[in-house]
Order: structure tokens, then sequence, then C-alpha cells
């Protein structure tokens, strides 16, 4: 490390020289290698690299994000340039890998890999990951740089972006938020700290706490259609394995850093809470699962982070239950209010991470009153060291968990898996079983169920356990069709005959492109309605503004389109909506894996 600065303008990035003359005599700084505002030069040129990737070109918004990253990270680099320059400071940066973060590291990139091999379009995202990473690097060091003179050079970064990843992705014209995201952690971190242990340290994990607020925000501005955020905690339960794989490299983080507990109440009471309400309603809160996989995922997180969780053990057991508590209210109270219930594990951790403190002083004096009374209940524990204590808490971990995919509270046996309960809870009236069934069938049609999709538009069509809903009842029926259910194409048609074109009419003007889409196909194959190839046209042409693809979502795979139907519409000789359908397909698909 002991080379002497580069002469020039490189010199100038690493600071003046005559900042040294200001130094006590004794004190001696070796300078880095890479003067380290150069360092931060060289980062940003590499996250304006991503913006060279083929289907990021292609995407005018999503390369503007990128280059709206690099903007703002040089606008911040020249400041402080001339902040450096102006006080005579010697900027520095040392290599300090941390443990609690490389283990964090490898927690999640086995994780994503995993993921990644059953939902593909996590590998597809992956540069935009990689992208998001060089800019918390560059933003970290600025902020940092700003407020001193010294920068600790780690793996620090890759939890905050790799754990928000894991929950909240934003849509590629969307794309500069997800940085706004990502930044606002980093910005959490350095600026939102308190006194704890006789230091000064973060209140907050940074990752939950952009979470929490982007989804705050995403709530009350009804704007989570710019997400994936849906997707990503539905496709987080593709693997087959995917809670033993979580909570396998869970155990790794809980023997290196004694937060089992945090963990094991947070379980505990989502489990006890789940046999009341079962118990009493018949029903499954969660839908089909004890403990949803993402939140599951949360648990092992959003709220083991040590530096922002309590410290001693009484004080994780209460964190651990009310992380398990919040979540089981929030989901109510977001399914009440009609909103998206994913949201749940993302909104309570903050106001947790406020109560540390006090967790902690309530345990302190818990603990001095049981010794003041003799109420020793674990005194033959009392000799046992931390991590002793904390390998038997990992104990009962383990053995809780094994009792919960045993008898199937968590994992693909969970009774509410099983479309064919909600359905008789429904007929049987019980609580809100029909908005789940309904809300289920839903879920399973978006992920390329024909069965699902000919079944909901039966349900819509009937109204005889939910309100009835034409519109509805043809787009499920449309859906069915292009997956070649039986007799949903009839259904269709039937549906047309009987009910007219204003069965997708009213929809169609107001924007909406799938039912533009169902209705030309159906003007250009005469089906329940004239034959009028120039109404097809027009209306194809309108479910192209409608941003309409038949291309696929994260949430609705790709698939072959029906002969009788639809495919006759773009691959008949001479027929203009063949380049439509290309136009459409080519210039406002949604689909993340970027063609």
């Amino acid at each position: 490390m002991g080379v002497k600065p580069l002469p020039g303008r490189i010199a100038g990035l690493a600071g003046p020289q005559a900042r040294k003359a200001s130094r006590p005599q004794h004190e001696r700084i070796t300078p880095n290698r890479i003067p380290p505002l150069l360092l931060a030069l060289f980062l940003t040129a590499f996250l304006a690299g991503f913006s060279l990737i083929p289907w990021v070109r292609t995407n005018p918004r999503l390369a503007g994000s990128l280059w709206g990253a690099v903007g703002v990270l040089l606008l911040l680099l020249i400041l402080l340039r001339r902040q450096v320059a102006r006080a005579g400071r010697v900027l520095r940066y040392d290599v300090v890998p941390r443990p609690v973060h490389y283990v964090q590291l490898t927690m999640h990139t086995s994780i994503y890999l995993y993921w990644g091999w059953y939902w593909r379009e996590v590998y597809h995202y992956a540069p935009l990951i990689f992208a998001q990473i060089v800019f918390v690097y560059v933003l970290d060091m600025l902020v940092c740089w700003w407020r001193r003179d010294k920068w600790i050079l780690g793996f620090g970064p890759f939890p905050i972006v790799l754990s928000t990843n894991l929950f909240l992705w934003f849509k590629d014209d969307w794309f500069f938020l997800q940085f706004l995201l990502v930044g606002t952690g980093v910005l959490c971190k350095e600026f939102v700290t308190w006194a704890r242990d006789g230091r000064r340290t973060h209140i907050f994990n940074p990752s939950a706490i952009a979470l929490a607020l982007f989804s705050f925000g995403l709530l009350i501005t009804h704007n989570t259609h710019i997400t994936w955020g849906e997707e990503v905690a539905v496709s987080l339960g593709r693997p087959p394995h995917i809670y033993l794989e979580i909570f396998a490299v869970g155990l790794v983080v809980q023997a290196l850093f004694s937060v089992t507990l945090v963990t094991l109440s947070a379980a505990a009471a989502l489990f006890v809470m789940n046999l009341v309400y079962t118990g009493s309603t018949g029903l499954y809160q969660f839908v089909d699962s004890t403990i949803p996989i993402a939140v599951f995922l949360g648990l092992h997180l959003l709220v083991t982070d040590p530096a922002t969780s309590p410290r001693r053990n009484f004080g994780k057991v209460l964190f651990g239950a009310l992380y398990g508590a919040g979540v089981f209210g929030l989901y109510s109270v977001l399914g009440w209010l009609g909103v998206p219930t994913f949201y749940d594990k993302l909104l309570c951790v903050p106001p947790l991470n406020l109560m540390v403190q006090s967790l902690d002083r309530a345990s302190a004096a818990l603990e001095a009153r049981f010794h003041k009374l003799r109420f020793r209940p674990l005194n033959w524990i009392s000799g046992w060291s931390p991590r002793q204590a904390n390998f038997a808490h990992m104990a009962i971990w383990i053995s809780l968990f094994a009792v919960m995919t045993g008898t199937g509270f968590v994992g693909s046996r969970h009774p509410g898996s099983n479309p064919e309960f909600w359905r008789k809870a429904c007929e049987e009236g019980r609580g809100n079983a029909c908005q789940t069934w309904t809300r289920t069938m839903n879920v399973t049609c978006q992920h390329g169920s024909g069965g699902a999709c000919l079944t909901l538009g039966g349900l819509w069509n009937e109204g005889r356990l939910v309100s009835r809903d034409p519109s509805e009842a043809g787009k499920d029926f449309g859906r069915a069709c292009d997956l070649g259910a039986p007799n949903a194409c009839r259904s269709l048609v039937a549906l047309v005959e009987n009910e007219g074109q204003d069965v997708f009419r009213p929809a169609c003007d107001r924007g909406d492109g799938e039912s533009c889409f169902i209705l030309a196909s159906l003007y250009y194959a005469g089906r329940g309605v004239p034959k009028d190839s120039a109404r097809a046209v027009a209306l194809f042409r309108q479910s192209c503004g409608g941003a309409f693809s038949r291309e696929g979502t994260p949430s609705r795979p790709r698939r072959r389109l029906r002969p009788n139907l639809r495919r006759r519409c773009f691959e008949r000789k001479g027929l203009e909506t063949g380049d439509l359908y290309s136009s459409c397909r080519n210039g406002l698909s949604v689909n993340p894996s970027r063609g």
C-alpha cells in the first residue's frame, strides 16, 4: 500500500499534498494505492457501462434511470472534491471485511440461485441487481467521506441491496425508484442514528426502513402496479423445498450471531395465532401456509440484524413475538382495506427498531426483578455461556420447524393450498372464504392454469357466490381459451352471444387492452358478433394502445395462442394485424426477461 500519490490531475483527486502539514508530525497516513475519489469515479463509470446492455439500450426509460443515477453520483463527487480541497482533508479507505456482512452475502446468494432456478426472471434481473450494488458502493463512500475522512471498504452494501431485492422490484419504466429505494437505506444508515452501548449506531435496519417507506408510499398512492412486488412474493414459493433452504442457511446466521430467539419467537407467535384463528373460524389466515414464504424470509432477514435488534434474551423474545403479531394483524388490516397484503411483512419492522432500547431496558428490569424475588425457573442453565444458550435456542427452533413441516403447516402440504378447501368453505358461507377462493383462483389462473381461469370465469358469470361481473367472466374465459381449457372458447362465445359486445366494450373504451384484444379476436373470427375485419384491426390497434401484450409477465407465463380464435388473426397472410401484433409485442411488452 505505501505507494506515493500520483502527480497532476490524479493527485488532485486524492487531495492536495499541502493538507498534510496541518496534521501532527507523529501521525503518518499511508495513502491508498487507488486514490479514494478516483476509486469513486472508476465505479461510477462502471455503473454507466450497464446502460450498454442490449435490452437496457432498447428501453429509453430504463437507460435513463441508469444515467440519472450516474449523474447524481458525479454531481456528489464534484461537490465532495471541492469540499475536500477547501478543507485540506486527506481521504482514505480501509479494507475491513466484516463477518456479519459476508455471511449474509453467502446466505442471500444461495437463496437467489435456488429461487432463480425455478423462476428464471431472477437470472435475467441479475445485471440490474449488480448495478444497484455498484450504485450503493459509490453512494456509501461519498456520503461517508462527506462527514469523515475514513471509509470502510467491505461487503456492507451487499446485504442492503440483496435483502431489498428479495422483496420489491420496480418495473423497468420506473427503475429510477429502485435506485432511490436502495439509496434511502444508505442515507438512513448514515444519518438516522442514536447512542447505544456507548457508541453511535444506526437505528433502523437499512433494507427494512427503505422497504417500509416505499411500501407506505405505494399503498397511499395506489401504485403497486409499477412494481413486481406481488409477483416476487408469489414466485418465492415456486422452488419445492424453499422453506428448508431458507431454514438451513438461517441456522448459519443464528449460530454465528446469536439471533435465534428473534426468529424462534416470531415463528412461534405466528404458529400459535394461526392455530387460534383456525380453531375459531375453520379457515386459514394466510390461505395456504401458517407462515407465507415471504414472511418466513422476513423473519430470517429483516428482524435479525444484530445492530438493530435487542441484545438481551427477553428483549429478543418480545421483539420477535411483536413482529409475528404485527404481520398477522397487518395482513388482516390490508385485506380489509382491499390493498395488496404482501406489504404486511415490510411495514412493521421500523417501529420495532425504535423499540429496541426500551425492550432491552424492560428485559434488564425484569431480570433484576426476578433476581430480587429469587425467582429463577431456569437456574439450572444460568451457568451456560451465551453461545451454549444460543445452541439450546437453536435446538428448540429446529424442533418447532420440524413440527410445522411434518404437520403441513408450512410447505406444499398445507390444506389451504387446495382450492377445493376454499370452494367448500365458500359454499358453506364461512367468513371471507369466497373472497379468498376467488383470489386464489385468480392467482392460479395468472400462473397459467386454464382450468382455474375457466372456473373463475364461471364464478363471475353465475353470480351465485360472488357478485356477477360479465366483463371479468369474459376475460377469464378468454384466458382459459388461450390456455386450451375444454369448453372455454365455447363459454366465451356463449357469453358474448347472450350479453352482446357490451361485455368488453366499456372496459375497452376505458383503456383495458385485454378487453379490446378479446373483442377484436371475436370480430375477426365472427364468433358471437358479426364478422368485421376492419373493426377487428381498429380494436387490435386499441389493444396495443392499452399496453396489452401476449408475451407474458412474471405472473403470467408465455403461452401459445389458440388457433380457433387468436393465432389466425396473426398468421393469416395479408392481414394488417400481424404487423400490429409485432409492434405491440416489441414496443409495449412488460416481460422483464427482456426478450
